[in-house]
Parts: structure tokens; sequence; C-alpha cells
């Protein structure tokens, strides 16, 4: 087993990722998780709640902090002697912000009530990481276009979240693969 060297990415930087290689590796019984045989069964049920978790209830977690420091900049940033928030324009993009992510965190939670309750979560899982990581997306690009060129500044919190929100949309599948597994599973 040995790591390659580590790559660097446009977003979560936070998180390491390197390639790595195994070679004539062997898992102790002991050790499998599971079956043998059932490796693909278990990667697909750690998926469901990996998209709920990891990507649903993250991009909910950093769109309310993107709110927040939206909100906060919009009433002390000032423009022709008042607040940006008293604009029209701020307003609809704060309530828009905050309409979204609430629409997200209900669905964040009525998919993890059915997860702890032992239900299987496929296709909420794949409406939550979709809706979710697009929210998000669109939540950074509001807060950057509220927080103007400052948000823009290398290490503001506003740059690092909006980096960050854009992988969400690929990570664990992409949006694309997602609505393909939703609108299989409602054809049947």
């Amino acid at each position: 087993f040995s790591v390659d060297s580590v790559q660097a990415k446009m977003g979560l930087r936070g998180m390491p990722t390197a390639r790595l290689h195994f070679e004539d590796c062997r898992v102790p019984a002991e050790n499998l998780v599971g079956e043998e045989g059932e490796g693909f069964i278990i990667a697909m049920a750690g998926l469901d709640s990996g998209r709920l978790q990891f990507i649903g209830a993250v991009a909910v977690g950093a769109s309310q902090k993107l709110l927040e420091l939206s909100v906060k900049y919009s009433n002390e940033r000032k423009q022709f002697n008042r607040p940006i928030g008293h604009f029209q324009a701020i307003q609809w993009m704060l309530a828009d912000m905050a309409t979204e992510i609430h629409a997200a965190r209900l669905m964040v939670h009525d998919a993890a009530r059915k997860l702890d309750s032992g239900e299987r979560i496929t296709l909420e899982s794949s409406m939550v990481k979709v809706f979710a990581s697009e929210m998000a997306c669109r939540v950074a690009d509001r807060a950057l276009q509220i927080h103007g060129a400052s948000g823009l500044l290398k290490g503001s919190p506003i740059e690092r979240f909006y980096r960050d929100a854009r992988l969400g949309r690929i990570w664990d599948g992409t949006s694309e693969i997602q609505r393909y597994i939703i609108a299989r599973m409602l054809l049947g």
C-alpha cells in the first residue's frame, strides 16, 4: 500500500486528495465488512447516507453561514448613505437564499428521519443531493454578489465557500447521475 502525491484542487482544500495504490493487499476475514461479494450493495447503501450527510447537511450548514454573513454585511455596508440591505435587489437575494435553505433543510430532515427509522432512502438521498448541492451554488453566487469585490478576496469566507460549494454538484455522483437515479426510480 502506498500514497501518491497529494493533489491540489480548487475547493475543499482542508480535505487532502491523493491516489492510493494497493498491490497484493489482503484483508483478513475478521476485517471484512459484510459478506464476501456484497461489497457493491454495501457501498451503494453508504452512498445513500453519505449523500444525505456529507452533501445535503453540509450544503445546508454552509449555505446558512453564507446567509448569516450576507445579512451582517448587508446591514453594515453602506451605499448612498444607507445600508445596502435597504435596497430591494439585496432583499430579494437574501429572501431567495433563506427560502431555498429552508426547503433544503426540510428535505434533509425528512430523509434523515426515514434513514433513522430503517427505511431505504435512495430516492430521497438523490433528491437531497441534487437540490441541496445546486442550492448551495446559488446561495454562494448570491453571497458573492452581495459582498462584491470583498467576497472575491483570497482567503475571505465567501471566496472559500464559493469554491467549496461547486464540488457538491460533482462529489458522490453528479447532479446528472442523481437525476437519472430519481427518474429511474419514478419510472420503475
